[in-house]
């Protein structure tokens, strides 16, 4: 297996594990990451967002969370992964099954230097928020608005875990 497919492997098995100290370390200090609720630039943010995340399912929904992944490929510059969450959106309590579609970039040194999440917004919306998400999910106005409250719920805890 090719170093860099390790290096996700990690990061997937951290991930499923709700370990966000070794994920983490699977980034370059200047990455970056996107995906339709968060952009974000270095490490700290990126480590801040596994880090909230995986808090927030540790505290309150760690019965309803599983992660599965599958189709790990890389090379020495790029990669891609399947991965699919289980988990309880803290928000509203609701189950919500995602699909997502990584793909990568690598430094020299082996760690991700971009990681770029896709998945079908208006489909988890719909989960994650039921009518509403229904209603509002396929609107881009809508998913700017999730980005700014996410950006909000990060800067919170960035500065609440500096």
């Amino acid at each position: 297996m090719h170093p860099n497919a390790q290096t996700l492997t990690r990061f997937y098995t951290a991930f499923a594990a709700l370990d966000a100290d070794t994920m983490a370390t699977c980034y370059a200090e200047d990455a970056t990451f996107n995906d339709p609720a968060f952009s974000l630039q270095g490490q700290r943010e990126i480590s801040g967002m596994w880090h909230m995340l995986c808090a927030a399912t540790l505290a309150k929904n760690r019965a309803d969370w599983r992660l599965e992944f599958r189709d790990v490929r890389a090379d020495d510059q790029t990669g891609q992964a399947h991965w699919e969450a289980h988990y309880r959106f803290s928000v509203s309590n609701r189950l919500v099954h995602n699909l997502i579609e990584a793909d990568f970039t690598f430094n020299p040194q082996g760690q991700i230097a971009s990681h770029t999440d896709r998945f079908d917004f208006w489909r988890w919306s719909r989960q994650a928020l039921g009518y509403g998400g229904w209603v509002l999910g396929w609107a881009p106005y809508f998913q700017k608005q999730v980005r700014v409250q996410t950006r909000a719920a990060l800067a919170n805890y960035l500065a609440r875990h500096p």
